[in-house]
């Protein structure tokens, strides 16, 4: 069965607790499609299917409670550990090379934005564990990606619900288009955030 018609069945078995249970895998790094099953829960919620409140609160439980399942991993098991016992599922050395190089120059502020691309998303908690990012940092960014995710795609989703048929497919296969759109808008607005911050504080 393709993915997108196994989490639409997930999603009309299950409901909101579905939705949950994908994001919350995704987030430990399992690849599975969370933002498929966000898009899918909203876009049946705004046709009437699903409550839209219900989605969005298990969607951002399951991203929030997921890295910080992630976070434990990598902060009490150690990269070694993780590789070895993730390895089949896609945490591999390459992959962790590449994302800690990310976190290891932006820290927080990768966080907060690897809610919208696939591997950093995958890999975020295990990562930002293995690196020792201070858990409270950690915490607070993670809340801040996840909401900002989960506000982004449950509203398009759930606005366009009524064209479900023909806008779920569409934004299935233009993810990466999507994401190459609203990744650099939200670095922008982050580190203009973050420049003004540091404008205030040394006044």
């Amino acid at each position: 069965m393709p993915i997108a018609a196994t989490v639409d069945h997930l999603i009309s078995q299950l409901g909101a607790p579905a939705v949950f249970g994908i994001i919350t895998l995704e987030s430990l790094g399992a690849p599975v499609p969370g933002e498929s099953a966000v898009i899918a829960a909203a876009a049946a919620a705004g046709q009437g299917a699903l409550d839209i409140r219900a989605v969005a609160v298990a969607a951002f439980a399951g991203a929030v409670i997921g890295d910080n399942i992630g976070y434990l991993i990598g902060r009490k098991l150690g990269r070694r550990t993780v590789v070895r016992y993730g390895s089949r599922f896609g945490v591999t050395d390459a992959a962790l090379d590449r994302v800690e190089a990310v976190t290891a120059r932006w820290g927080p502020l990768v966080v907060v934005v690897a809610r919208f691309v696939v591997l950093l998303r995958q890999l975020n908690g295990i990562v930002a564990g293995t690196t020792g990012m201070a858990w409270p940092r950690f915490l607070l960014a993670n809340a801040l990606g996840a909401a900002l995710w989960v506000g982004f795609w449950s509203t398009l989703a759930y606005r366009l619900g009524h064209d479900a048929h023909s806008f779920v497919p569409w934004i299935w296969h233009h993810l990466g288009l999507v994401a190459a759109i609203v990744v650099p808008v939200l670095l922008l607005v982050l580190a203009a955030l973050w420049f003004s911050g540091r404008l205030r504080a040394r006044r």
